[in-house]
């Protein structure tokens, strides 16, 4: 067995985790007077290897916390400010205390409602700060600051910053197909329900830059975070049969031509719209045009709207 380092250890569940000691000098502090003298974090990973390398990050940062704390105390020593502003900590340390324990007598199903809530609550922070700055510029304690959940409750939900990551992305991906999936486009003819799909893929990426920065990220990491995860190719391979469906109907009562290729299609009407948002900046600055012009918008809607009926229309020659 791999031997683990100091303040590094495996717990019943199999799962790395640390155990360390709250210096003496830090006992009377508010962010520690209500815990025992022993912090103990799960990192929620089985992996020893990956778990060491989680834990020892999470120890380098109790040590600057540590530091902080410390430099906190000497501050309140000389500052009333100071002083109020640790009370206040105190009192939020406190309710931050009873409140774990209220969850703790939660029934199971209010406890999985919980655990929810604080997955979508992470994931929309860190969906925030991967588009701001990438996975290698992204740190998760910028996540747990854009929340009120602890960077070892993080770790605890989905192990490491690159699952974090990969459970972003596929969230990223999921949005544009739920969205898709709720329009009910086989209530509709073929051509009304291909201009709604298009109108509304324009809209959704016009309205969530941060999936088109974050595709673009992780294009740049040749998609190795993204590559192999069954979940995320079952959900975009409905966007295609959602393409394939339409065109058949479509074939079928004489209102698009034959021979499209579905992938053809929606890889067509992604680039436009991709690119209007992944762009914006450079074309501004090359070409002095502002892609995001509210007055020019409608038009550009109405473009890719009609470059792909026409490019189906049977009556147009390719």
């Amino acid at each position: 067995m791999t031997k683990l380092p100091k303040n590094i250890r495996i717990g019943r569940n199999g799962r790395v985790g640390i155990l360390k000691k709250i210096p003496r000098d830090l006992w009377q502090h508010p962010r520690y007077a209500s815990h025992a003298k022993v912090i103990e974090r799960s990192t929620g990973a089985i992996d020893v290897e990956e778990g060491i390398r989680l834990a020892t990050s999470m120890l380098q940062d109790f040590d600057l916390e540590f530091a902080t704390a410390r430099a906190e105390i000497q501050s309140a020593a000389v500052s009333d400010d100071g002083r109020q502003r640790l009370r206040a900590d105190f009192a939020k340390t406190r309710k931050a205390s009873d409140d774990q324990t209220i969850r703790s007598d939660l029934s199971p199903h209010r406890r999985t409602r919980v655990a929810e809530k604080t997955r979508r609550e992470i994931l929309d922070a860190a969906m925030k700060e991967f588009a701001a700055k990438g996975l290698n510029g992204a740190r998760v304690d910028a996540i747990a600051a854009r929340t009120s959940i602890t960077k070892p409750m993080i770790y605890y939900h989905f192990g490491s910053k690159e699952k974090l990551y990969a459970a972003v992305m596929e969230e990223a991906y999921g949005g544009v197909r739920s969205k898709e999936q709720d329009l009910n486009l086989g209530a509709l003819t073929p051509v009304d329900a291909m201009r709604r799909l298009v109108e509304v893929t324009f809209d959704h990426h016009a309205e969530h830059p941060e999936y088109v920065r974050l595709v673009s990220g992780e294009n740049i990491e040749k998609g190795r975070h993204i590559a192999g995860r069954p979940s995320l190719v079952e959900r975009n391979a409905i966007a295609i049969d959602t393409v394939r469906d339409l065109l058949d109907r479509g074939e079928k009562d004489g209102t698009f031509r034959s021979g499209i290729d579905p992938w053809h299609l929606h890889f067509l009407i992604s680039s436009y719209c991709f690119m209007r948002v992944s762009n914006r900046y450079s074309w501004r600055a090359v070409f002095d045009k502002d892609l995001w012009d509210q007055t020019d918008v409608p038009a550009q809607r109405e473009m890719i709207v009609d470059v792909i009926m026409r490019y189906l229309n049977p009556h147009i020659a390719p």
